[in-house]
């Protein structure tokens, strides 16, 4: 049954990027506003556990604001999925229009220092549209990809990232070794982007989110560490028909790791606070509740 059910997802997803990418965008968009607020109304697990991260993000609002901010954010990600569809037939001018940034002068002078460059970001609005605008704008992105059931589904998200102009190494289970890759990136000048704001291996940095425990991946702070590379974190966020991606302050290094991470999770709060119905966080991230 198990291999049914993946056999089934990854033709869906098949069918996804052949269809999706013909339709009007007008259309498009009117479909998955509908399927968000279907996914909404049946209030399943991916849906109660946002709304229960986004009430760590607004632990004031009332029952009737906590609704209506988990509905935008439903809404939010159905966006990045309609996003993920189409961007493989956006023009690089169309990439590169619909993307707006504050303070990237940190990210620039940090790139042509030539030590390489680590962004990290959280799970806002469209990183993929981030990454290709890096990559159409002098900047291409190294980046690591969790490793997704079936196979196939896994190939055809690293295939995506790949055409649009990312290098994608599966977090485990390939062939050389990740962090020494990325570690050579950097000490060639490149730039490395890792998602950051969920802890996939249960052994990562303890940190402070929103006033709660909860832990993040260790990861960026241990490549710059390493490397002498600056680590930048980023927030991202949607703006009418633009992605807007903020740039943050380099993290200071003094602290270690463990201050590192603490850093990033304290920009990632800030980003976040400010747009949470664009934090697509479906799953567990704080340690307790």
């Amino acid at each position: 049954m198990e291999g049914v059910r993946h056999r089934a997802v990854d033709l869906a997803f098949a069918l996804a990027w052949t269809l999706v990418r013909r339709l009007p965008e007008r259309t498009v968009t009117w479909l998955f506003q509908r399927a968000a607020d279907r996914t909404y109304r049946r209030n399943g697990r991916g849906v109660r556990r946002l709304r229960g991260n986004l009430a760590a993000v607004r632990p004031h609002a009332t029952a009737q604001e906590l609704d209506e901010l988990t509905h935008a954010g439903m809404r939010s990600y159905l966006r990045y999925w309609q996003e993920a569809f189409r961007l493989p037939e956006w023009t690089g001018e169309q990439i590169v229009g619909r993307v707006r940034t504050v303070n990237e002068k940190v990210l620039r002078d940090a790139y042509a220092a030539g030590q390489g460059v680590i962004c990290a970001l959280p799970h806002l609005a469209n990183y993929d549209h981030a990454g290709a605008w890096a990559g159409l704008t002098g900047m291409p992105v190294s980046t690591v990809a969790e490793r997704l059931r079936p196979e196939s589904l896994f190939d055809r998200f690293i295939a995506y990232r790949k055409k649009l102009g990312m290098e994608v190494l599966p977090l485990t289970g390939g062939d050389d070794d990740v962090t020494g890759v990325l570690a050579d990136r950097l000490r060639a000048g490149g730039f490395v982007c890792l998602v950051a704001d969920r802890d996939l291996s249960e052994r990562g940095v303890p940190v402070t989110f929103f006033g709660r425990p909860s832990r993040m991946p260790a990861g960026p702070a241990a490549l710059s560490l390493k490397t002498g590379a600056p680590l930048i974190p980023a927030t991202l966020h949607y703006e009418g028909r633009d992605l807007v991606i903020t740039f943050h302050d380099v993290v200071d290094p003094e602290g270690g790791a463990a201050m590192m991470t603490q850093r990033c999770a304290d920009a990632f709060a800030r980003g976040i606070a400010d747009h949470p119905q664009d934090w697509h966080m479906l799953q567990r991230i704080f340690l307790e509740g």
